[in-house]
């Protein structure tokens, strides 16, 4: 991705953590990221926070899924920017690539990669030496800082 310049992409916090590539290590990323978002200033229940743990759910979910490779762990890269959250999930199979599949309400799966699409502002996949990440982005609203109030008093959710 190529980074614009200017205030909506100033740099504020980065996330980054490998995970076995399993049920568990997947649970065990969306749970770690909403720690990590708390810390952050985004509390757990604000819709920053709550469109994130899907987020890493959908994304590390398909990592287990479909781009597991025995003995390689995927990994979650979060950067909270000014004005955007965008996470990544990058695993060791770069020969299969995600595909937002045709609507049939009769699968009982498939529709990780639409709730993504839906609610991610953007998002996409790139490649990798070994591999690939998809990533995606969520908006974020900031509210303006209290009059007389202090930069760390206003929600980053």
């Amino acid at each position: 991705m190529t980074t614009p310049p200017g205030p909506a992409r100033t740099l504020v916090r980065v996330f980054t953590q490998r995970f076995s590539c399993t049920r568990r290590g997947a649970r065990l990323a969306r749970q770690l990221a909403l720690v990590e978002l708390h810390g952050w200033g985004v509390p757990e229940g604000t819709p920053l926070s709550l469109d994130a743990g899907l987020l890493v759910s959908e994304l590390a979910a398909n990592a287990v899924l479909h781009g597991r490779v025995p003995g390689r762990d995927f990994e979650l890269r979060m950067t909270l920017l000014a004005g955007v959250l965008r996470v990544e999930v990058s695993d060791a199979r770069g020969d299969r690539r995600p595909v937002v599949r045709a609507r049939d309400l009769r699968a009982g799966s498939g529709y990780g990669l639409r709730i993504v699409a839906a609610l991610a502002a953007d998002w996409g996949v790139t490649d990798r030496l070994v591999g690939k990440t998809v990533w995606a982005e969520l908006p974020r609203r900031i509210r303006p800082v209290p009059p007389g109030g202090h930069e760390d008093d206003h929600d980053l959710g």
